[in-house]
């Protein structure tokens, strides 16, 4: 009886193991036919840009192509975000996959038939709008999973709920938007979903490669406003008055002292930015205020919070030496992009298996921010780069994200598909019952 017993065992396992590359094989396939469809809706996508939570007509053709393709589709979470819900036809985990779907407000240089035109309103201003960082791509490569994905639908063990994503550059003063607010309104939910990943292509990363890092692996992104009161005066006499000017400046460069000398970065990077000042309207009045913006950028929630405080008593203190006053305004704003190690340990074979082992590499943090993080901050999550550089290209000749000549190679997509959805794959062939 016990032979019997190790021989259904060692046939079930076979069983197991054949079924899921079987699924795999399919993926493969279905990648490669439906790669030009793919490239298209991209294409269609970047052609017809739209700024963070006024993605109607992209959200519009997303949720046409998901309702075509039989699945539970719900539009409008947050704003124009579209959620769709592939139940699998064996018991299993739910798995979330995210794409972000807004473009940039950013004057397309890139010589392309299918380049933007569009231009709109945006802070008052007359602007291109331009997908600029990739999320065309992202929409593009999982509309395709969805539809490969849904093809197997018998054979899963479990669930995928598809979650398109707005405003992830950060939805319109004075809106709420994106991730943080979609999970405010339950995208988690209903069902629960158990662990989510989703990937970035890199414009400045080789197509045929992807980068990981478990733990963090973008920054928390944090608002900086500080407002220098002095007293107003004529230039030539200084001294009858406050200058605020000379103050923001000697504040500044006291910034830059936080990050240098008192915060120990051989445990994280840090990064302290001010890019806009504002004060004064002619050369020879000294104004009463001046406003600094700019940006905090950590990996470490405790050396976030060292880092407010020094910022804080750094900026009172400059003023205060002067005889002026400062108002240090912080705001909180995208968490550390933080990949569970366990989950990152665990399906980093998924990644080497769509790729191969010699294209997948360990990367060190990038300081740009995800607002991904507000979905890892309340279940397991993996976040990833999808390289999207030519071939033979130098990352000195590539332009960077956000700006008119950004652009990325459509030859990544397929291997888009492949990692997302080996990762559903073997997540649910772990956790299925």
């Amino acid at each position: 009886m016990k032979r019997i017993l190790l021989c259904l065992l060692i046939v079930g396992s076979f069983t197991t193991a054949y079924a899921d590359g079987k699924l795999k094989k399919q993926v493969d396939i279905s990648a490669d036919l439906i790669e030009s469809k793919v490239i298209e809706w991209r294409r269609h996508f970047h052609q017809f840009p739209e700024l963070s939570n006024r993605e109607f007509k992209t959200a519009s053709k997303i949720a046409e192509h998901l309702r075509n393709l039989g699945l539970d589709v719900t539009t409008g979470v947050a704003h124009t975000g579209v959620v769709a819900l592939l139940k699998g036809g064996k018991p299993g985990p739910v798995v979330g996959l995210r794409a972000d779907i807004d473009a940039l407000p950013v004057t397309e240089r890139v010589d392309v038939p299918f380049a933007s035109k569009v231009r709109t309103k945006y802070d008052g201003h007359d602007v291109g709008v331009m997908h600029a960082c990739g999320h065309d791509a992202h929409i593009a490569i999982l509309m395709g999973v969805a539809e490969i994905l849904s093809s197997m639908k018998k054979d899963l063990a479990g669930s995928v709920k598809f979650i398109f994503q707005p405003a992830e550059e950060g939805a319109p003063q004075g809106e709420e938007g994106g991730a943080e607010l979609m999970v405010k309104e339950g995208v988690l939910k209903n069902p629960e979903v158990d662990v989510i990943f989703g990937l970035h292509i890199w414009s400045l990363v080789e197509a045929g490669t992807i980068n990981y890092r478990p733990r963090g692996i973008m920054a928390a992104a944090d608002g900086l406003r500080i407002k220098v009161k002095g007293k107003q005066t004529h230039g030539s006499t200084p001294w009858t008055g406050i200058d605020p000017i000379t103050v923001s400046a000697q504040i500044i460069i006291g910034l830059q002292t936080i990050i240098s000398r008192q915060t120990e970065l051989t445990e994280e990077a840090a990064v302290i930015t001010i890019g806009s000042i504002h004060g004064g309207v002619r050369s020879n009045i000294i104004p009463e205020e001046v406003e600094l913006i700019g940006t905090i950028r950590t990996f470490n929630t405790d050396m976030q919070d060292k880092i407010h405080e020094k910022i804080r008593l750094t900026a009172t203190k400059i003023a205060e030496s002067a005889g002026a006053i400062a108002d240090v305004q912080i705001s909180k704003g995208y968490p550390v992009t933080y990949n569970d190690p366990e989950l990152t340990a665990m399906m980093l074979p998924s990644l080497q298996e769509a790729a191969g082992e010699e294209n997948v590499k360990l990367i060190k943090a990038i300081t740009g921010a995800e607002d991904f993080s507000f979905f890892q901050q309340k279940i397991p999550g993996l976040y990833f780069f999808l390289g999207g550089m030519p071939k033979g290209k130098t990352v000195e000749a590539a332009a960077p994200h956000h700006t008119p000549d950004f652009y990325i190679d459509e030859s990544s997509f397929k291997l888009g598909i492949r990692a997302l959805s080996y990762l559903a794959l073997d997540y649910m062939d772990k956790h299925g019952k």
